[in-house]
């Protein structure tokens, strides 16, 4: 058996416009570049995971960790609004684990993101802004899996996604989404009275506005180095 401090993981975020892995050793430090495809249209599972194990192709890892854009229970995925209907329970750990031949856990991708970039003190709340917006809560460090409120009513009968997601970034420019970021900050600290936001996703290279004190941009590779503390969190 692999010795448990060796052990490297294969790092997986399936995103609604790419796909990237990264080889993480135990303590999360890179042990290879990011590799990205583009996500592959229509995103039905067989193409997405056959890009994935594409991916992992000519790696060496013990153990894969996989953020999935939709709520995932137990390995399975059990929503994919920014992919496809044909998501809808498929136990993507086990097929991945059958075709990597290691074991596999998946995860929400905005709570592996999370995992990745909190401090693990008090309330820290966690948005991705990319194709969708997703979010992930946690509290002194455990996380409040599958939260979602991108998917959550924001403003003008819209959900934080309709007005915050990449097709509303193109549309109205980022002037103006970067107004809406500033108006989904304070409704969310209301709502949830966090201690630190952080703020993730492709498209938080796009944020202009100035944050308050208790926020900050995380990397977007966070999402990938997540991917050792969904270990530490699921062991524990």
């Amino acid at each position: 058996m692999t010795d448990e401090k060796r052990l490297q993981t294969l790092a997986v975020d399936i995103g609604g416009s790419g796909i990237k892995v990264m080889v993480l050793d135990e303590n999360g430090k890179p042990l290879t570049e990011r590799d990205r495809v583009e996500t592959p249209h229509p995103a039905k599972p067989e193409p997405v995971i056959a890009a994935v194990v594409g991916l992992a192709k000519g790696k060496a890892f013990d153990r894969v960790s996989v953020g999935f854009p939709g709520v995932v229970k137990a390995g399975v995925t059990k929503t994919a609004v920014n992919l496809d209907p044909d998501w809808l329970n498929v136990d993507l750990a086990d097929v991945l684990s059958q075709q990597l031949g290691t074991p596999v856990r998946v995860i929400n991708d905005a709570d592996m993101q999370g995992l990745g970039a909190i401090e693990g003190q008090g309330v820290e709340l966690v948005i991705t802004l990319g194709t969708g917006v997703g979010g992930a809560l946690f509290l002194d460090g455990k996380l409040v899996p599958n939260l979602e409120p991108g998917h959550h009513e924001f403003r003008k009968g819209d959900t934080y996604e309709q007005q915050l997601g990449n097709a509303a970034l193109e549309d109205i420019g980022k002037r103006k989404w970067n107004d809406r970021l500033s108006k989904a900050i304070a409704s969310l600290e209301h709502l949830f009275n966090y201690d630190t936001l952080y703020i993730g996703g492709g498209n938080a290279k796009c944020v202009t506005l100035d944050l308050p004190q208790n926020a900050k941009i995380v990397p977007n590779v966070t999402g990938l180095l997540g991917g050792i503390a969904l270990w530490r969190e699921e062991k524990s």
